[in-house]
């Protein structure tokens, strides 16, 4: 009996582990800093007057000017399972993708679909209940997705092309960070870790609720609150890791104070999902992971008491994680209030900006 023929006798419904397809989950399967560097090095930095954020300050998304008060902001994110129950892992891809938008402090406007499939090996049904739990996310935030493209591909990888609007005075965007301003983090980190020990058989679909509960949740409720306070700057921190988009953040800062910018990160401050290090301490740990703690380490002092586990930690690559938002310590105050109005659980002060030898430089204690 043929794979496609097996399909239909069971209703359309995959019988193979989406996770078992993927060379690797999530935002881990992104290509590493360090490459990534290298190829964009071709690409030349955009010269359309209309271009307000490009690729230069590895922002969450482009900003392009329509007009004088509106703005288009555009991203695309798209990536492996990273869980087996396609109906969550369009939840995940739809809310990863949202939050580049949510990050610059926008409004999203629409969105389109890209997916990559095995047809013959997962079927038709599988992949209608990732674009159901995508749509559901999509809902939530208030737009549809109303098309897209899609490829027959051995391995499967679903995302979204999401464009938002914004007034061009209001962008928030990674490179307003200053020295004097606090951390504030709203969501755990560890769903790298976590999702990699569910794949390897280590941990059940029961205990990858919460991680699943944390990578569908939007960062809507985060941007307004941030929005309504004024912050200096934020990212949202996915496959690169803590660590690394802070970096991008540091640096692009800099540039832009023109004075080289650090950091100092409080480690016991990091919210951390349950189980998180005892896992990582088991060996269990994304590649992506260990390329960014790689890429990142030279600009990074930790304190001599935190062993490897804890160091590949800040550096998980993380699926659909928090917003990190640069504050003056002024509004810190007002900016924990609006977070708390709006019940966002996670706001972990876990560090501050400060003047450094070096732009990018983050010491951890």
């Amino acid at each position: 009996m043929s794979a496609k023929a097996a399909l239909i006798l069971i209703g359309m419904k995959s019988p193979v582990p989406l996770t078992s397809l993927a060379r690797s989950a999530g935002c881990a399967a992104k290509i590493g800093q360090a490459d990534l560097r290298v190829a964009l090095a071709r690409l030349p930095a955009p010269d359309d007057p209309r271009v307000i954020i490009g690729h230069g300050t590895s922002d969450d998304a482009a900003v392009i000017r329509l007009s004088d008060e509106l703005a288009l902001v555009e991203t695309v994110d798209v990536f492996p399972p990273i869980v087996d129950d396609p109906y969550d892992y369009g939840r995940i891809a739809a809310a990863n993708a949202l939050s580049d938008i949510y990050a610059m402090g926008a409004q999203p406007l629409s969105a389109l679909s890209l997916v990559a499939w095995p047809i013959e090996t997962l079927g038709h049904d599988a992949l209608g209940r990732v674009f159901e739990g995508a749509a559901v996310i999509c809902a939530e935030a208030g737009i549809a997705i109303s098309g897209g493209h899609s490829i027959i591909d051995e391995e499967p990888k679903f995302g979204l092309f999401v464009t938002g609007t914004i007034h061009p005075r209001r962008i928030v965007s990674n490179a307003g960070a200053r020295a004097g301003d606090q951390l504030v983090l709203t969501k755990p980190i560890g769903t790298g870790v976590l999702t990699t020990a569910a794949k390897r058989g280590k941990l059940s679909r029961d205990g990858l609720a919460e991680a699943v509960s944390v990578m569908a949740s939007l960062n809507r409720a985060a941007s307004e609150a941030m929005v309504e306070t004024g912050v200096s700057a934020a990212t949202d921190v996915t496959g690169f890791g803590l660590l690394g988009h802070l970096g991008n953040m540091l640096r692009a800062s800099s540039e832009a104070a023109d004075e080289p910018l650090g950091a100092a990160l409080a480690y016991d401050k990091v919210p951390l999902l349950a189980g998180v290090e005892g896992y990582l301490a088991d060996g269990l740990c994304p590649g992506g992971t260990r390329r960014n703690l790689d890429f990142a380490a030279p600009a990074v002092q930790f304190a001599a008491r935190f062993d490897e586990a804890q160091r590949l930690l800040l550096a998980d690559a993380q699926t659909s994680g928090g917003l990190l938002i640069a504050v003056s310590e002024s509004r810190l105050a007002a900016l924990l209030a609006a977070l708390a109005a709006r019940a966002v659980a996670v706001r972990a002060v876990i560090g501050r900006v400060e003047r450094a030898d070096i732009a990018g430089r983050i010491t951890v204690a």
